[in-house]
């Protein structure tokens, strides 16, 4: 990708076009002082109501900078790694890395004071995107801190379990994860609009022989689905399933795939809940396809190829995106001793916005 001048246009050549860019394109991103809010970056003025004849009068190129004289008189130097970043819609991480039960390095981080801003922090979301979780280590035994440590990237999200939930075996509960009982490999909540994007799990104690902790990539599965069993990957990109969860108190419903895909044809959404989930009346052998493809994602998902099992302890934070990595985990026996989680939900805008703020900070935008 390269940006070239001829006769006061601006082209972007990329490998087998070249493409003018348009003035207007330009001109609303001139960010004067005149025309953009200091403390926001916002604009001041309403760039639909600008010329349409807009035109450029001077174009050059010096030290990294395009520079631009339009025919309104405005006069402006654009950086273009900057416009590049924005050409290729980059995004603040990197690509994902996709892995199985063999990944011999979990991504992990350790836990200091006052890290919310520093680049430790940096690289802790970037290894949680790069993988779909990270775990932190040593941190503070509170059941206070999870908010806290949360509300250091974004903003919890409550939902009807609470702020935040307890997770822990008990007489009285509304849903499995609030028993001693194995749960298989599954995401949370694709019953509710919208569904929360990532989950933080923080061990305050874990003193059971069982109670491991699994952590499934999803994408990975999608992945190995879309090569092997391209038949069975189609029907589960293409068929929406209900989703139900119910208590004394509300009823909640979605519908959505077990795989969706983005406009490139990769997994960026999985939905996966067997104690929820309630299958479309199809046409009977479609049908059939479909029970035989959810049973396979199923029992790869929970399989030894894909499930990655470890033991949480006191202190440790899980960290994972609901929308790529499955959770679970083995049985254990409560008369063993104490074995409690705190959780809560943030938003991916929550994470992004935090790695972008941490890159301006820290000039790493351009580095990558």
């Amino acid at each position: 990708m390269r940006i070239q001048i001829a006769k006061n246009k601006v082209f972007l050549k990329l490998s087998r076009k070249k493409l003018e860019i348009h003035p207007l394109w330009l001109r609303e991103r001139a960010r004067l002082d005149n025309l953009h809010d200091k403390n926001t970056d916002q604009r001041l003025y309403d760039p639909s109501e600008l010329n349409a004849n807009l035109k450029i009068k001077k174009a050059s190129i010096s030290n990294g900078s395009l520079n631009i004289n339009f025919n309104d008189g405005i006069k402006f130097d654009y950086e273009i790694k900057e416009l590049f970043y924005e050409l290729n819609k980059s995004l603040p991480y990197e690509k994902p890395i996709l892995w199985n039960s063999k990944l011999k390095h979990k991504p992990i981080a350790s836990y200091r004071e006052n890290m919310f801003d520093t680049i430790s922090m940096y690289d802790l979301l970037q290894n949680f995107y790069k993988y779909g979780f990270v775990l932190i280590k040593n941190t503070p035994a509170d059941e206070n801190f999870l908010v806290k440590f949360a509300n250091s990237i974004g903003t919890v999200r409550p939902t009807n379990f609470g702020t935040t939930f307890n997770v822990r075996s008990e007489k009285n509960y509304n849903d499995l994860a609030y028993t001693n009982y194995h749960i298989s490999p599954h995401t949370d909540n694709p019953y509710r609009k919208p569904i929360p994007c990532i989950q933080l799990l923080h061990c305050i104690y874990n003193e059971v022989k069982g109670g491991f902790s699994t952590v499934v990539d999803g994408f990975a599965v999608a992945e190995y689905l879309k090569k092997n069993h391209k038949d069975l990957f189609d029907i589960l990109t293409s068929t929406k399933v209900r989703y139900r969860f119910v208590d004394k108190d509300v009823i909640l419903e979605n519908w959505g795939k077990i795989i969706e895909l983005n406009e490139n044809g990769l997994a960026e959404h999985i939905r996966h809940s067997h104690r929820l989930d309630y299958v479309p009346i199809l046409e009977k052998k479609k049908l059939e396809k479909f029970y035989h493809a959810r049973r396979l994602f199923s029992k790869l998902c929970a399989s030894k190829k894909f499930e990655l099992k470890f033991k949480l302890e006191t202190g440790d934070i899980m960290m994972f995106d609901n929308y790529r990595t499955l959770h679970g985990r083995t049985s254990f026996d409560p008369k063993e001793g104490k074995r409690f989680l705190k959780g809560c939900y943030i938003d991916h805008d929550s994470t992004e916005g935090k790695l972008r703020f941490l890159e301006r900070k820290f000039n790493l935008k351009w580095k990558k």
